[in-house]
């Protein structure tokens, strides 16, 4: 895997759209003819729990793009964290087949029964509400056949210098991936800088309203500068506590969003890391599909 040289070419250029700094910038060089060869399309995966901002911003993308944007979605993330569904065949811990349980979608902080801090159970919001549904509709418009092994689509994923960690390998053997912004050593305040530059606004930040990834910065500035948005993230904490309690048996867990394991509306978001708490890192985990 050679991050810093375009691949082949191949019949098909599909850009991953994140909707933030980092893909935005990207899509829009592409535009200006700065990147070649033009995508074919871009792809948005929504989880249906970005911030407004982010869709608005969506909508003024597609106006600047001479080439289609496709919308996708493997249903709603909030609503399917929070309702339980029920256990198709016997698991462990003594559950029976039958019993409701709640889906472990996205990664949370908890404290033991002991009192003992942790993180995190599952994740699968990237690769169920982000990777699958952008592979699906990558594979219906490119004619991908089952089995395929010839690489005919190349992917361009939005990821900067300062976040070389997350570029991954495809996992597909008809797909391959590009990151332009890798090859030109651009970091995010690079893609803000051409932005500027060009004459265009500042992209959102793109991620879900209650992702526990966000800084303790990216908290705060949600609070003062999307209220309603944070008023959202404040209940959705709230809600999925309250729902692991009462549906499923087998967390032990009291979970939370925020490392600090309090209620979201009584964290200080000033002073978390210049206190010298200790800060999960999840980047590292990322499959490079979110926030970019």
């Amino acid at each position: 895997m050679n991050l810093f040289t375009p691949p082949p070419e191949t019949k098909w250029n599909v850009l991953n759209l994140g909707a933030g700094v980092q893909s935005s910038c990207l899509a829009l060089m592409a535009a200006k003819g700065e990147i070649t060869p033009m995508p074919d399309f871009a792809v948005f995966a929504d989880t249906q729990a970005e911030p407004q901002s982010v869709y608005d911003w969506l909508d003024w993308m597609e106006t600047q793009l001479p080439y289609p944007v496709y919308r996708v979605t493997n249903g709603d993330l909030t609503h399917n964290s929070l309702h339980p569904v029920s256990r198709k065949v016997d698991g462990r811990n003594g559950a029976k087949s039958g019993d409701k349980y709640m889906r472990r979608l996205i990664p949370v902080f908890g404290i033991m029964p002991n009192g003992d801090k942790t993180a995190a159970i599952g994740r699968k919001c990237t690769a169920d509400y982000k990777i699958k549904p952008i592979i699906k509709k990558i594979k219906e418009l490119c004619g991908i056949t089952r089995g395929q092994k010839e690489v005919t689509v190349t992917q361009w994923i939005g990821i900067s210098w300062d976040e070389l960690q997350r570029a991954k390998p495809a996992s597909y053997k008809w797909s391959q991936h590009h990151w332009p912004l890798l090859e030109r050593k651009m970091k995010r305040h690079d893609c803000m800088n051409w932005m500027r530059d060009n004459g265009y606004p500042e992209p959102p930040r793109s991620a879900c309203v209650y992702c526990p990834f966000h800084s303790d910065t990216e908290w705060k500035r949600l609070r003062d500068d999307e209220p309603a948005e944070f008023l959202r993230a404040i209940k959705f904490d709230a809600d999925i506590r309250k729902q692991f309690k009462k549906e499923d048996k087998t967390m032990k867990m009291e979970i939370y969003l925020h490392n600090s394991c309090k209620p979201l509306d009584k964290v200080d978001f000033d002073s978390d890391e210049d206190k010298g708490q200790q800060v999960w890192d999840f980047q590292a985990e990322c499959e490079g599909m979110c926030g970019v």
